[in-house]
Formats: structure tokens, sequence, C-alpha cells
């Protein structure tokens, strides 16, 4: 009976661990942001074939727009000439760039083997700015860590850029990898760079 009875005291402890975490990634809206991304982005990966490239594009739009601050990114992305365009070419390059971070999506994660995303409930808060960490986790392989920072935009907390690894700064990557493009041709050039990484990501060639 004393066994038993640690039996469901060590039982008890564990649950209360897990619904304790799960409570205080629930409550940070920053976490809670990421938490409903992940649970969307999984439900794609399991209808991922039979949506084909096209319906996860479909089903994931509404809640990247919800999750990533594409114009705060698209601007990072650009740099310093962002001031010199116009507004026509702001609306046209944060369109595109949008474009291409729903096909990327689409693309990467088009199937399910089994994969979860873990939330680290203890959100990091640097100035105005929380971080919240994450892990990518395979069946059958190493956890893959990705750190998103939040902002508060207008009351509701979203995703200003995506750290790989833990420390790979994916909008640094790209503002280096489009910068060729954008002293060569301009906001145009650039635009017609994002649209064809977008029609190779939806076409499953990425």
């Amino acid at each position: 009976m004393k066994f038993l009875r640690n039996l469901m005291l060590s039982l008890v402890a564990v649950l209360f661990a897990i619904s304790a975490q799960a409570w205080a990634a629930a409550s940070d809206p920053a976490a809670r942001k990421i938490e409903n991304f992940y649970a969307t982005l999984i439900d794609t990966m399991k209808r991922g074939p039979q949506l084909g490239a096209r319906g996860r594009y479909q089903a994931l739009a509404p809640v990247i727009d919800a999750t990533f601050d594409i114009p705060t990114m698209t601007k990072f992305v650009v740099g310093p000439t962002w001031s010199t365009m116009s507004e026509e070419d702001h609306k046209q390059l944060i369109e595109a760039f949008r474009r291409m971070t729903i096909a990327d999506y689409a693309n990467n994660f088009d199937s399910y083997d089994g994969e979860r995303f873990d939330v680290n409930p203890n959100v990091q808060t640097k100035a105005d700015d929380r971080f919240v960490e994450t892990n990518l986790v395979p069946k059958k392989d190493k956890p893959i860590p990705f750190i998103y920072r939040m902002r508060n935009v207008n009351g509701d907390w979203k995703a200003i850029d995506v750290y790989l690894n833990g420390y790979v700064d994916q909008l640094t990557t790209k503002r280096s990898d489009f910068a060729s493009t954008l002293s060569s041709g301009g906001a145009p050039a650039l635009v017609k760079k994002l649209n064809s990484l977008a029609d190779t990501a939806l076409a499953g060639k990425g």
C-alpha cells in the first residue's frame, strides 16, 4: 500500500508540473501566439499531402499574418534604402515578402512524421521585446531550436525575427542574400526575386 501511495503521489506531482508548465506558457501572450502558430502548422503538416502546396499556402496564410509582423520584417530586410523608396514600392515589397514567407512554410513543412514543437514557458524579456524559445523535435533526430523575437504591435504580440538553431538570424541572412539584387535593380528587382522564390517553393523545388 505504501508503494502504491508513493506511486500515486509521484504521478500527481508529474501531472501538476506538466499542468503548471502548460499554464505558464499559455499565460504569456507572446508564447501563446507561437503555440497557436505551431498548432496550425502541425495540423497543416498532417493534411499536407492531400492539401498540396497551394492548399497548405491557403491554410497557413491567416496564421502567418497573425503571427508575424511582415511589414517590419520587410523593412529590415531591405535596409537603409527603404527610406528612399515610394509607398508603392513598400506595398509591393511587403506583399512579395509575405508571399515568399508563406510559400516557404508551405514547402518546408509539407508532411507529418511524428514531429512536435515545444514552447519554453520561460519567456525572456529584453527592452521592449520578448524572446520565445522553442524546439522542433523530429521523431528520430535531435531537437532543432528556434527563437522568436516578439514585439507588441498595437496591443498584439508579433514575431519580428526568427533565430534558427538559437543564433542564426534569419532576417540578417536574407538581408545579405538580397543586397546585390537591391543594389543592381532596386525595389522592382527585389519584388521579382521574392516572387520567383515563392513560385519555386510552391512548385516544390525549394
